[in-house]
């Protein structure tokens, strides 16, 4: 998958698969896997940088570490940045500058959480030639207002609002959306609705694809254990064993080798 034409094509197809990534090192995996499409979310503030929320991550911050996968990537894979904390709530000059400077670091296609208050925004960047991706139900960049980081849309009323807001993202002309912590009836609900792809997280199994961090689908995020998260390798334990072995053979004198000298 290169292009937000391939993604749009396989709504109700074969499901999506994708991977949130933050650095060139990953993205050589990647580039090589069979991984449909990359995000870069501005998760990377806490998983690398070891901050309480996304919201230390900054336009720059965001437009260097796009760069960074897209070169890893080589333009083999259809590459998703997010726009961080309130660049969405700044005007539609200001998003665009955000959007102008993701889109040449190498991104195909944006992703702005929530729909509600900057409609305009989202509709002026697609109608701008764009890509743009919604990001509804559990948005980090909104958790002091949704009560922390818990499943979002368990009531009725919550329910329907969430279902307005994927409408809302649609019509403003998002190519896809990211459905994040709602049950999975709902999940089901809105993903039927919608004419677009929809991308779940912790949204159970009737999506169009799911999307996971790549250290934690990997195991490689210690002590990190949400119910949506599976790890499909134990990168923990393979990473101790290694630097264990090589703290072993450093002490007893057997690295480096002869064959490892000059």
């Amino acid at each position: 998958m290169k292009s937000v034409l391939d993604f749009k094509a396989r709504k109700g197809g074969a499901p999506i698969s994708m991977v949130s990534a933050y650095t060139h090192w990953e993205a050589r995996f990647l580039a090589t896997s069979p991984v449909d499409c990359v995000l870069v979310g501005d998760s990377l503030a806490v998983v690398l940088d070891g901050e309480p929320t996304t919201f230390a991550a900054t336009p720059e911050i965001m437009a260097r570490h796009t760069a960074a996968v897209a070169r890893g990537l080589g333009g083999q894979k259809f590459l998703v940045a997010d726009f961080p904390f309130l660049a969405a709530r700044k005007g539609i000059a200001a998003a665009v500058d955000c959007a102008a400077a993701l889109m040449r670091a190498g991104a195909h296609g944006v992703k702005i959480e929530g729909i509600d208050g900057h409609a305009d925004v989202v509709a002026h960047l697609v109608q701008s030639g764009v890509p743009v991706m919604g990001h509804l139900g559990l948005t980090p960049q909104s958790m002091h207002a949704t009560g922390g980081y818990k499943v979002q849309g368990r009531s009725a009323a919550a329910a329907e609002s969430l279902l307005r807001q994927a409408r809302a993202v649609e019509a403003a002309g998002a190519f896809g959306l990211v459905l994040e912590c709602v049950p999975a009836d709902l999940a089901r609900e809105i993903t039927a609705a919608a004419a677009i792809p929809v991308i779940g997280i912790g949204a159970g199994p009737h999506t169009d694809g799911q999307v996971l961090v790549f250290h934690d689908l990997l195991g490689l995020n210690p002590g990190f254990n949400a119910k949506f998260v599976r790890a499909f390798a134990d990168g923990n334990k393979t990473v101790g064993n290694g630097l264990a072995s090589f703290a072993a053979a450093v002490s007893n004198g057997s690295f480096p080798s002869k064959k490892e000298s000059y």
